[in-house]
């Protein structure tokens, strides 16, 4: 009985050394099969559609892909292909509506609809290389094989590959291809022309960026445009850009003024992540960096190949530099004046597909826009795209005249009509008054007006508040430069000169020239020179136009490149020095009754960054103490004259 009692002590002390049992963990419940509802692959129903959209990935001579959106008309047959390369999201510029049909989606940038849609064209959107579907790296204005692009592989090289794909694989084209685009869309054009595929029949490049140094979007004669930064941070922090410029402030006057300088203000931002940043930091002066990418240059030295239309909008806030700097380039290569075309519009930057009939306060006879699309733009693409065109009865130059709204049909640029009269280069003189006048200055006058400028209260660029560049209803950043100048005209750090009311109507056509004579007490200094036209005080039928002032052709110019634009250097204090630098191209007539006025200052704030007026290595990175105030002086005395070279039209 003992030995029996043991067994189950034993046991017992035994398992008081071993771990307890593991539970087994519940089994999952079971729930009945309820399958996703969304399919695998969804293929939309598009027998009602009026197109056909091919998403392609188009292979490049390197092996990148590019995403390419292809839109055919339906039952399209022997149609020619209109292609637009662009880093603005090809998918988003051939989806701006859900429709079935192909004016609604192409309704918006950078389509002129009514030429697609109503001339049955094959249209073509392609993303850049390393920007949204496509593969690659990206690189903002990717140069041409060469010293800025060790790369076998560059826009000139992606064109070819694009073109000679669709020609070989869209079977409903003709074979024959135009390529045309606004802005960065437009620069890509021109990358075209160099060495073109042989399909490429035709090319438009509308606002193009051409020269980002001498006057398009990074700098303006050496002055940096600023606000063009935000552009750059949405372009290239990531490559579908989705990363947004941030603001801190509601007045952009406010957030520049507190960054001190841009490079401050781009460190802030996290901006020397960026490839592009670091290379405008590292080249504020005109050198090979920006020359040897300069599209003028490159086309000048190139041979005329493929016809061209050079859009060009005569108040683009963007871009007013370009199309006429490369036609200038062109046009001597075109003995039988048959393929370099030039389109001057009314228009801000890309508003030739848009809504024309106006530009903030002022009003046309009619929607321009439409106009130049249907009567200049839809003939002129007919007539290489297509076999058995009528020859498009269209102008070398097609030339809108501000100030009498008119289009006029020129034979070249820059023309006052179409023929017997001349362009003659007249200087209209600052005199004391201060006066405007076509008379040189006497020397019993007084010898200058003078201004005192203060980087601590720079002249902003519109009327505050300033709002960040944007498009849509929410912006007005592309009316700018048809502001009124008469906030500006009140300010002591601007200089106004007014001529007497005109009895006669004088006519510019082509490039106003500044020539200044001016001193500064500082070592360094930017000079604005705005070109206005002054509205009679009453305007029967347009009452807010009573006393208006119009720009009609302004820049700035960075004192420190007086002598060299690829050196900077000091200016000497105190001592009068010329200063001489070309306006935007004008055509434009100031008619009787109104006034001529010519504005000088040294900022245009926050557009434009501050010159510290104490010369530095780099004004990106002035300090706080660098900033100083300046007495500027403009002279006008014999031997020291300042005036605005016009392009005065004259007639027999």
């Amino acid at each position: 009985m003992k030995e029996l009692k043991l067994v189950p002590l034993l046991v017992t002390v035994l398992g008081a050394g071993m771990p307890p049992a593991q539970t087994p963990p519940p089994a999952p419940p079971k729930y009945p099969a309820f399958p996703s509802e969304t399919p695998p692959r969804f293929e939309p129903a598009t027998e009602s559609f009026d197109y056909v959209k091919r998403d392609v990935m188009i292979p490049m001579r390197d092996g990148v892909k590019l995403h390419t959106v292809i839109l055919i008309p339906k039952g399209a047959r022997g149609a020619p292909i209109l292609l637009t390369r662009t880093p603005y999201d090809a998918r988003a510029l051939t989806s701006h509506a859900q429709s079935a049909h192909l004016g609604p989606i192409l309704n918006g940038y950078d389509n002129a609809t009514e030429v697609i849609v109503e001339g049955g064209y094959i249209r073509v959107v392609q993303d850049v290389r390393g920007k949204h579907g496509s593969e690659g790296d990206y690189v903002m204005n990717r140069p041409l094989h060469g010293p800025q692009n060790p790369t076998p592989v560059d826009h000139s090289t992606d064109s070819y590959d694009t073109i000679d794909w669709l020609v070989k694989n869209v079977p409903e084209s003709n074979g024959r291809v135009g390529i045309l685009g606004i802005s960065y869309d437009g620069f890509l054009p021109l990358m075209a022309l160099v060495n073109p595929h042989p399909a490429l029949k035709v090319a438009v490049p509308m606002n193009p960026m051409v020269d980002g140094w001498m006057g398009d979007d990074w700098f303006h004669n050496g002055a940096f445009r600023q606000q063009m930064m935000a552009y750059v941070y949405d372009q290239e922090a990531t490559a579908k850009s989705e990363a947004k410029w941030w603001t801190s402030h509601f007045d952009d006057y406010d957030m520049f003024m507190q960054a001190g300088s841009a490079g401050e203000l781009g460190r802030r931002h996290g901006l020397e992540q960026l490839g592009f940043w670091r290379k405008i930091l590292e080249h504020p002066a005109y050198d090979a960096f920006w020359r040897d990418q300069a599209l003028d240059r490159i086309l000048g030295a190139q041979p005329l190949a493929v016809p061209v239309m050079l859009v060009h909008s005569l108040w683009d806030q963007e871009d007013i530099y370009g199309a006429t700097a490369v036609y200038r380039a062109l046009e001597p290569k075109d003995a039988g004046n048959d393929k370099v075309f030039l389109v001057l519009g009314p228009w801000h930057h890309g508003q030739e597909i848009a809504e024309g009939s106006a530009l903030g306060a002022l009003k046309f006879n009619g929607d321009t826009a439409l106009y130049f699309r249907r009567e200049i733009l839809r003939p002129f693409l007919d007539r290489y795209l297509k076999e058995g065109a009528p020859t498009a009865d269209v102008p070398p130059v097609a030339a809108f005249e501000t100030g009498t709204n008119v289009w006029r049909r020129l034979p070249a640029w820059p023309a006052g009509c179409a023929s017997g009269c001349t362009v003659k280069p007249t200087p209209l003189y600052f005199a004391a008054g201060p006066k405007l006048a076509f008379d040189a200055p006497r020397a019993d006058e007084p010898a200058f007006d003078e201004y005192t400028s203060d980087p601590a209260k720079p002249v902003p660029f519109r009327a505050r508040p300033i709002q960040p560049i944007g498009y849509g209803d929410a912006f007005t950043w592309s009316r700018w430069l048809v502001d009124d100048q008469r906030e500006a005209s009140g300010r002591p750090d601007v200089v106004t000169f007014v001529s007497d009311t005109l009895t006669a109507p004088v006519k510019i056509s082509g490039q106003p020239v500044a020539n200044l004579v001016a001193s500064t007490s500082g070592t360094d200094s930017d000079w604005v020179v705005k070109l206005i036209d002054v509205n009679p005080d009453e305007v029967a039928g347009q009452p807010a136009l009573g006393g208006y002032q119009l720009m009609v052709a302004a820049d700035i110019f960075r004192g420190r490149y007086r002598e060299s634009l690829e050196t900077a250097r000091p200016v000497a204090a105190g001592e009068p020095l010329p200063y001489r630098f070309a306006l935007p191209t004008a055509n434009h007539v100031f008619l009787p009754g109104h006034r001529i006025m010519v504005q000088v200052q040294s900022s245009w704030f926050p557009l434009y960054d501050r010159n510290p007026q104490t010369f530095v290595p780099s004004i990106f990175w002035a300090k706080p103490s660098d900033y100083r105030k300046a007495t500027q002086r403009i002279y006008h005395a014999p031997g020291r004259a300042s005036f605005v070279e016009l392009p005065l039209v004259t007639t027999p």
